[in-house]
């Protein structure tokens, strides 16, 4: 286990090139396109990129799966009342690690590969993507702490071929 700068030189260096041409210190933190975007943590999502953004569009939230969960609840809440979101999309992705196991598989793993219980962790798998998804939009259209003019969509990013597809509610 190094140090700060030993473990995280690689990052460093690259921030420093960064730093040099920084062209977002006009940004305010609003959503300037009024939108938040739910998807998962898979490094192979690109939301902006993929969406036609730049940054400063939209709020984006990551997470596991892609699942609506209290804390993007809570994140949402904020986002709608202090950051101009108007609009949410909720987007899992196809080849989801999440969506090939079930809770008691992820905790049974971990167990047996690193001798740590997470059996009080809920993991949020989702062995049928479609009905989560369509269970994740009723999840935010309900919310008592979101407006009802909040617009609410889903869509599955195929991570094979870049392209979105949206599902009817």
């Amino acid at each position: 286990m190094g140090t700060m700068t030993e473990s995280f030189d690689d990052l460093l260096t690259a921030n420093e090139a960064f730093a040099r041409s920084f062209k977002h210190s006009g940004l305010t933190g609003r959503a300037r396109r009024g939108l938040a975007v739910v998807t998962c943590m898979d490094s192979r999502i690109d939301p902006l990129g993929l969406l036609g953004l730049a940054a400063g569009d939209a709020k984006i939230l990551r997470n596991a799966g892609a699942r609506v969960t209290d804390d993007v609840l809570r994140t949402l809440v904020l986002a709608v009342y202090l950051l101009g979101v108007e609009r949410v999309l909720v987007m899992p992705h196809t080849d989801c690690r999440m969506a090939k196991s079930t809770d008691e598989d992820v905790h049974e793993l971990i167990s047996r590969e690193y001798g740590v219980d997470t059996r009080s962790l809920e993991f949020h798998t989702v062995p049928d993507q479609d009905a989560a998804l369509r269970r994740d939009l009723v999840r935010i259209r309900t919310y008592p702490y979101l407006p009802e003019r909040l617009v609410v969509g889903g869509a599955v990013y195929d991570v094979h071929t870049g392209k979105l597809m949206p599902i009817e509610m």
